[in-house]
């Protein structure tokens, strides 16, 4: 298994995918974001051995709520968006062995889907046990990456239904 951290949380990836942390890729901080001013990025990138192409958000609503959640759906396809320029250019260009082989994975890559992992409190509430809706958000996501994804997920650690990778929360040391 291939253990990626983002902000306490722990993906464990299988062993024959290809993956990474892509917001702190090297050439992304030192080179692609330099281009223009609000360049995005999103956190995980993976590729797995059928060659689909994972790009993953990660969004932990129990620590930290900087999005607006009226907001978070145009943030996520913004990032997507970035991610996907940067791709290209990162293969060419990319110091970095282990960077260029997974843009080169993505520039390969037979299908694109999109994740958001979104942990967030549950409220006291049956009805809306939920600050945010994942099937609202769903169908937003689907409306503004309808030519990336048709079908992006938003999963949490308990609904992590069609995707080969877990998670958990960092243990404390």
């Amino acid at each position: 298994m291939q253990n990626l951290n983002v902000d306490g949380l722990v993906f464990s990836f299988p062993a024959e995918w290809v993956v990474g942390q892509y917001d702190d890729w090297s050439f992304y901080r030192n080179q692609f974001i330099k281009l223009w001013q609000g360049i995005k990025s999103l956190d995980l990138l993976a590729v797995s051995p059928d060659k689909t192409a994972w790009l993953i958000e990660v969004k932990d609503y129990r620590q930290n709520k900087r999005t607006k959640p009226s907001e978070l759906s145009v943030e996520v396809a913004h990032k997507v968006f970035d991610t996907l320029a940067a791709m290209l250019p990162a293969k060419v260009h990319a110091c970095e062995s282990t960077e260029k082989a997974l843009a080169t994975a993505v520039c390969r890559a037979n299908g694109l889907r999109v994740v958001l992992h979104l942990e967030q409190p549950r409220h006291g509430s049956k009805l809306f046990d939920r600050a945010i809706n994942p099937a609202n958000l769903t169908q937003q996501l689907r409306k503004l990456l309808k030519p990336i994804d048709a079908h992006p997920r938003v999963i949490d650690h308990l609904t992590k239904r069609g995707v080969a990778w877990q998670v958990h929360a960092q243990q404390a040391s």
